[in-house]
């Protein structure tokens, strides 16, 4: 590509993990599956709590907003190497690069800033409950996640905006299965020295600033909690906090694990294999997390199986009727 701006004419190559054919079906099934799983048992977590009277909380209304944003971020880049797959094609416009870049770091920042507005929402709880419901109201609730929706889109529209000064050569190819931001700028023509430079503020300010939030957050709950007398009364405390904990381990161990193992190997194939711990398989497990070690949830599920199990004689009998 010439000097200048042309990048509007260009086409990326995503390559994914494997040239082989006789992979590429069960790479496709593989990840239908986990998508699949992933779209259902989040949206089963939206369900449940938005008809369920019970679940009408500050902490199940976060989990609803984190269950939503679950499935946009495996959409974001599943469906397009499901058709990539389907129609045996690698290419990816520029344009479509750019968004998929855009939606990637919105959905990922926002599952980051969402941990860290649950993790608060624990330490209020468990910490200062009488004070609880005053402070965790609907009001400071739409504000924390309206604030997190804010701040993960400007970020994201930042990181965007520097692509788009970025020249790139013609016919390059990516080597993971998404647009991914450093593998982009890695491939660019032009000066990316600033663009490493914002990448790398945006890092510490917006991933290291929340986890350090949420260890202060749980840094003080376990201190609550070991002040409490009763075994009894430590193990109702820590259930509260129990599956968000889960999730924040898993969120963020496999993140570094992905950072690491990337660092460690220089292999952009292996940096592909380890991101789909925290783009797809966390995503997926999320749902099952919240509804297996969560009381509520299943108690809920039983209580809408049951509705329907109620139903159902009833609709049934009607039909009989002459």
């Amino acid at each position: 590509m010439e000097t200048g701006n042309n990048t509007q004419f260009s086409e990326f190559f995503l390559l994914g993990f494997s040239e082989d054919p006789e992979l590429q079906p069960l790479i496709f099934g593989l990840f239908l599956s986990m998508y699949l799983l992933t779209v259902f048992g989040n949206l089963l977590i939206i369900l449940v709590t938005i008809s369920d009277s019970h679940l009408h909380t500050p902490m199940y209304f976060f989990l609803s907003n984190l269950s939503f944003v679950d499935i946009c971020f495996t959409s974001t880049t599943i469906p397009k190497m499901l058709q990539n797959i389907e129609t045996q094609s690698k290419a990816i416009t520029y344009e479509g690069c750019i968004i998929q870049v855009y939606f990637y770091i919105f959905f990922a920042g926002l599952d980051d800033f969402l941990l860290t507005v649950m993790a608060y929402d624990r330490f209020l709880a468990i910490c200062h409950p009488l004070h609880y419901t005053v402070i965790m109201n609907p009001q400071l609730c739409g504000l924390l996640v309206l604030v997190s929706w804010m701040m993960s889109a400007m970020n994201s529209l930042l990181q965007s905006l520097m692509v788009l000064q970025l020249t790139f050569c013609t016919e390059v190819e990516i080597p993971h299965f998404f647009c991914e931001l450093s593998q982009m700028v890695q491939l660019a023509c032009s000066n990316t020295f600033l663009n490493d430079m914002v990448m790398y503020v945006a890092s510490v300010l917006l991933a290291g600033g929340p986890f350090a939030g949420i260890l202060y957050s749980y840094s003080k709950i376990v201190s609550a909690i070991r002040r409490i007398s009763s075994t009894q009364g430590k193990l109702k405390a820590f259930s509260t906090c129990a599956s968000h904990l889960s999730v924040v381990f898993l969120f963020y161990c496999t993140s570094l694990g992905v950072y690491l193992s990337s660092a460690a190997t220089h292999s952009s194939h292996s940096s592909a294999t380890a991101s789909v711990m925290y783009t797809v398989v966390t995503p997926m497990l999320n749902p099952f997390i919240y509804s297996l070690r969560n009381k509520d949830i299943k108690r809920a599920l039983k209580r809408g199986y049951g509705i329907i199990a109620i139903e159902r004689p009833i609709v049934l009998g009607q039909m009989k009727c002459p």
